[in-house]
């Protein structure tokens, strides 16, 4: 089996990024990621950020962009992307107010097929990244998450399937991936627990209740291409956190293929 490339969520260090992007940028290739998957470019002009990513060595896997920036500058977010050799374009949430009911779900599902019809088009892939929310309500018989998938085209709406969210809400991680299985080119590598009140506390690799080896193993075996770490809140600073994750990848994956 293909060996998975190792990612950033740049989500993690946004408090880092709004001080020193390109100084951040250049502390993430050092530590060991292969690639980095953006939030938000701050500002720096793609031509620029392609440069910079060159010179690291990292792989530009894709981008977070907003529902309201696939609506609004679509083809903007596409010629960025596509300039700093990204593939992946991924809708990562959907506001409360937009999910209210199973109808508001089928409108966001035509909406994202056609964001992603005009993506294929013009040679990116579009990806869905879920939370815990997608799994709560009904859309004519499956969950949301589900129906999305069931409604559009595979070789369109494509799966960015977050490990930790999936388990929080209360359904199996490795089983959601072998579901997807070729569908499923992304997967967010992230641990977690819950506090007093059963609130998540998102942790470093390792630390927390998701079987890591076990999503490392399926997500082999169902072809995905990216391991993407991410820590929505970091118990300590965010580029220690990202240390500690890297160096329970370098440990745990090699540990795996022995």
């Amino acid at each position: 089996m293909k060996r998975l490339g190792i990612g950033l969520q740049m989500y993690t260090l946004r408090e880092e990024l709004e001080k020193d992007f390109k100084g951040v940028l250049r502390e993430v290739a050092a530590l060991g990621y292969e690639g980095v998957e953006f939030a938000g470019y701050y500002d720096t002009p793609a031509t620029e950020l392609k440069q910079l990513l060159d010179e690291l060595g990292l792989k530009a896997i894709g981008s977070h962009v907003s529902v309201e920036k696939l609506r609004d500058h679509l083809q903007g977010e596409i010629d960025y992307l596509k300039t700093i050799g990204g593939k992946y374009l991924i809708c990562p949430y959907v506001a409360p107010e937009d999910r209210q009911t199973p109808d508001d779900w089928k409108t966001k599902f035509a909406f994202f097929a056609q964001v992603a019809a005009e993506a294929k088009k013009q040679g990116l892939q579009f990806l869905y990244h879920n939370h815990e929310f997608e799994f709560e309500m009904d859309v004519d018989g499956r969950t949301a998450f589900d129906a999305l998938y069931a409604s559009t085209n595979p070789d369109e709406v494509q799966v960015e399937l977050d490990v930790c969210w999936v388990q929080f809400s209360g359904n199996d991680p490795i089983a959601y991936i072998g579901k997807y299985a070729g569908r499923l080119p992304l997967i967010h590598f992230k641990d977690f627990t819950k506090d007093e009140a059963g609130k998540i506390v998102t942790l470093e690799l390792g630390l927390g209740d998701v079987n890591l080896d076990q999503v490392i193993q399926a997500a082999e075996r169902a072809g995905a291409e990216w391991l993407i770490v991410e820590q929505d809140r970091c118990q300590k600073a965010p580029l220690t956190s990202i240390a500690n994750s890297m160096n329970w990848v370098k440990e745990h994956y090699t540990q795996v293929h022995q």
